[in-house]
């Protein structure tokens, strides 16, 4: 229960749930709901955008989240939602292996393509799992020698500005109706921010106005909205296992998690000092829950597993539903169940996902600008937050080779695929993230193996901000 901090004079009451607490049945549903509605945007627009199961991808986040909080004995109190940085090889895989459900735009709904996707979804959440327990075992401090700052930044990087060409067409399909969804929702991303529940929901917001705008266009067909039936059961697939083509799957969407490990280590890191902080103002136990890198990943792991079984999209612990908890100071695992609970309920609404999947085009591609855009700039902080060095000339070597190889090779190569055929992982060729990927890691072991100092090169020092 959230109680007064007996630091604080009488009225100066600090109210707060640590993770283990329970709150008043009323608080915990409307706190519950809060977190659904804070992750609702992002998660479904990763669904529209890869053409998921909108009812599954809810479904899933809502069964990931509970696995994951029973992972870490209800220890890290995180939502897990879709993430963004899968976006780009599972739109890349399936424009290569699901192209005539995939590129069809009546379609908003690519099967084929997603048992192959969940495949390498899996593969995900084994790597990941993997990487946890290897931290646990040899400390995260070993780990950041193989994935530095400059690695994986200039991966998200790669991630986000690769995706320029596909937002671009997506506008392209009426360029007004995007650029006002574009307009709007910086402007209640930057105007909104710290306004409670609203500040945290910019996306949401911006792709109801742009759905507005684009009604008069005649860009919103309602009809399958009316037919729909209110009970649905969400569109469940199996992974295609016996799929040749799976094997390039897996490697492909797997080393994506190269990325997301460092974004899912921040949100903890993060995390841990408000909880910290609200349990000293409450004159109770640090809970010190960033000494739990390696489980936090399993955790992650595991949502993984459950999401790629289901058929939705790949994820993370959600850094919205993070800075919704700072907000409200409301760290209760309980209520991240009862949030869990409402994402599955709303999973079977088969009305939701059939008013979602009318969302035009053009609005999509409004926010995609936007977000994708982000995504790319969110590398850039990382790199900046590390305080890496680029006046290092290894650093320059391998950030700059990462971020050519990566965008101009999405870009400029056919289908973005570098032409280099491994039988049974890369038949047609290597992603070019993947190889970006791969390239940028091989530099940095290079280094690690045969250090410049040992040639007797002195290190250039950074520059002091």
């Amino acid at each position: 229960m959230a109680v007064k901090s007996p630091n604080k004079a009488a009225g100066d009451a600090i109210l707060g749930y640590m993770p283990d607490d329970t709150p008043p049945v009323g608080a915990m549903l409307s706190l519950g709901f809060q977190q659904v509605l804070t992750m609702f945007p992002a998660t479904v627009l990763v669904a529209i955008l890869t053409k998921f199961d909108v009812g599954v991808t809810l479904l899933a986040t809502g069964i990931g989240t509970i696995i994951a909080l029973l992972v870490t004995k209800r220890r890290i109190p995180m939502y897990y939602g879709s993430s963004f940085s899968y976006i780009t090889v599972i739109i890349t895989v399936m424009s290569l292996y699901a192209p005539e459900c995939f590129n069809d735009p009546a379609q908003v709904y690519c099967r084929e393509g997603v048992q192959l996707a969940q495949v390498g979804i899996l593969g995900t959440g084994v790597l990941e799992i993997l990487f946890g327990l290897l931290i646990m075992r040899i400390g995260k401090a070993a780990l950041d020698r193989i994935l530095p700052p400059i690695v994986t930044g200039s991966i998200a990087i790669v991630i986000g500005i690769a995706l320029a060409g596909t937002a671009l067409s997506q506008a392209s399909a009426n360029w007004a109706v995007a650029f006002v969804t574009l307009v709007i929702t910086i402007v209640f991303s930057v105007y909104l921010q710290g306004k409670g529940l609203l500040g945290m929901i910019p996306i949401l917001l911006g792709a109801i106005v742009g759905y507005l705008v684009a009604v008069p266009f005649g860009l919103v067909k309602f009809a399958g909205v009316m037919d729909a039936a209110w009970f649905r059961v969400p569109n469940i697939t199996l992974p295609a296992f016996t799929d040749p083509r799976a094997w390039s799957v897996v490697v492909s969407v797997a080393l994506i998690a190269i990325a997301t490990i460092p974004e899912s280590t921040a949100h903890l890191y993060q995390m841990s000092l408000y909880i910290d902080q609200l349990a000293k103002d409450l004159g109770r136990k640090p809970t010190s829950i960033k000494n739990l890198i390696g489980l936090n990943l399993v955790a992650d792991g595991a949502d993984d597993l459950v999401v790629g079984m289901l058929g939705g999209c790949p994820g993370t612990n959600y850094g919205e539903n993070n800075s919704l908890m700072a907000i409200t100071r409301n760290y209760s695992v309980p209520v991240l169940f009862t949030a869990a609970g409402f994402a599955i309920l709303l999973g079977f609404v088969g009305k939701l996902a059939a008013l979602i999947n009318t969302i035009p085009v053009a609005v999509i591609g409004g926010l995609s600008i936007y977000l994708f855009g982000v995504i790319g700039k969110q590398g850039v902080a990382l790199i900046q937050s590390e305080r890496v060095n680029l006046f290092d000339p290894k650093n320059l070597a391998i950030g700059a080779t990462i971020l050519v190889l990566g965008i101009g090779g999405a870009m400029g190569l056919p289908d973005g695929l570098f032409p280099f055929k491994i039988p049974v992982f890369f038949p047609n060729g290597i992603p070019a993230i993947v190889f970006s990927a791969i390239v940028g890691i091989l530099l940095n072991l290079l280094f690690v193996v045969l250090p410049p100092s040992a040639f007797g090169v002195k290190e250039r020092s950074n520059i002091e901000f």
